[in-house]
C-alpha cells in the first residue's frame, strides 16, 4: 500500500511532501464537492422543470374547461330562473369577467410588491461593501526580531 504521492505508508516524509500531499487532497476534495453540487443542481432543475410542465398542463386543461363551466352556469341559471337563455349566457359571461377583474387586481398588487422588492440591489450593495472592506484590509504585521539579536527559546515536546 502506498500514499497518494507514491511513497510507502509509514515511511518518513518531509514537511514539503506532506504539505504537497495535503494540498493535492484538498484540491481533489474541493473539485469533488463542486461536482456534487453541480449534480445536485442539475437534479433540482430537472425536478423543477417537470413540476413547471405539470403546472402548465394543468393550467391548459383548466383554460380549455372554462367554456364548459360557462355553459353549465348558463343552463343552471336557466333551470333555476326560467329566464331567456341569452340572458343566462350574459350573466355567465359577466361572472367570468368579474373573476378576471379580481384576478387582475390581485396580480397588479403582487407585481407592485415585486417591483418594490430590493433583494438583488441589497445583495449587490453588500457585495460592494465587502469588496471595499477587503481592498482596504492590510495583512497582520509580523513580530519583529529583538534588536539585540536575542532569540526566544521555544519549548518542544520530546515525544
Amino acid at each position: 500500500m502506498s500514499a497518494p504521492d507514491g511513497s510507502p505508508v509509514g515511511a518518513e516524509r518531509s514537511v514539503g511532501q506532506l504539505f504537497a500531499s495535503a494540498t493535492a487532497e484538498m484540491s481533489a476534495l474541493v473539485h469533488d464537492e463542486i461536482a456534487l453540487a453541480k449534480a445536485q443542481l442539475r437534479q433540482d432543475v430537472k425536478r423543477g422543470m417537470v413540476g413547471g410542465g405539470a403546472f402548465t398542463a394543468a393550467g391548459a386543461v383548466l383554460i380549455f374547461s372554462l367554456p364548459m363551466l360557462s355553459f353549465a352556469l348558463a343552463y343552471g341559471i336557466r333551470t333555476w330562473s326560467d329566464w331567456n337563455l341569452a340572458i343566462c349566457f350574459l350573466l355567465s359571461f359577466a361572472a367570468n369577467v368579474l373573476v378576471a377583474v379580481v384576478l387582475t387586481i390581485v396580480g397588479v398588487a403582487f407585481s407592485k410588491k415585486a417591483k418594490k422588492g430590493q433583494g438583488p440591489q441589497k445583495v449587490a450593495a453588500s457585495m460592494k461593501e465587502t469588496a471595499g472592506v477587503l481592498q482596504n484590509a492590510k495583512p497582520h504585521p509580523r513580530r519583529t526580531a529583538p534588536a539585540d539579536g536575542a532569540v526566544e527559546a521555544v519549548a518542544r515536546s520530546t515525544s
